[in-house]
């Protein structure tokens, strides 16, 4: 509510809660490519985006359902570990056009320690692109699944439990207990996907 005769309404954005206009002119002032990560309840999108007088300008992309509908995937794609391999790939795609740095662009997401958004981060960093970042903001365990994995075996006992929480994971029929050996297969298949686009260009 109006306080005074010089108040104004701020954009309709950030009345939304979707943009923080005074990060965003941060961000485009540094002249570098934005590394854009948002996640909803089952996926993560990773874009590297530029600021152009027309519009923002999408240099690189990658949605998390193409983990499964191109590498395999077989666990939700809501996940950390997805949110990492969403990164990793949208990093090796920024490579093949030539970007070799950005800066993080969160939103207005809490920058929580081991969340997704830091996950894709690492992905990101794996693949090769500079991002300036606090390592500590990294939980190792969490990315490769190791956490669903302990947390798997210690409904192990309690089998309807199991198959309730794990029910996504057992259609696929993988096993969550088998989750950061499933996590290490994917990453490779990615990673061999590109090395095999950069042969072909040889």
């Amino acid at each position: 509510m109006a306080r005074s005769s010089i108040y104004r309404v701020p954009l309709r954005r950030r009345r939304e809660g979707k943009t923080d206009y005074r990060a965003r002119k941060a961000l485009i002032l540094s002249e570098k490519p934005r590394l854009v990560v948002r996640c909803s309840l089952k996926n993560t999108t990773v874009q590297i985006i530029v600021a152009k007088p027309h519009g923002d300008e999408v240099l690189a992309s990658a949605h998390s359902r193409e983990l499964a509908n191109k590498y395999g995937w077989k666990a939700p794609a809501g996940n950390v570990p997805a949110a990492y391999l969403t990164g990793l790939l949208c990093g090796l795609k920024a490579k093949t056009k030539g970007v070799e740095e950005a800066v993080l662009d969160i939103g207005l997401a809490a920058p929580t320690k081991g969340a997704r958004v830091f996950a894709a981060l690492k992905g990101i960093l794996d693949a090769g692109v500079e991002v300036p970042c606090s390592e500590e903001k990294f939980v190792v365990e969490r990315i490769e699944g190791k956490h669903i994995a302990e947390y798997g075996k210690s409904l192990a006992s309690n089998p309807e439990v199991y198959a309730t929480r794990f029910s996504k994971y057992l259609a696929q029929k993988l096993s969550p207990e088998k989750l950061p050996e499933h996590f290490t297969k994917v990453k490779t298949n990615i990673i061999n996907a590109f090395k095999k686009k950069g042969e072909k260009k040889a």
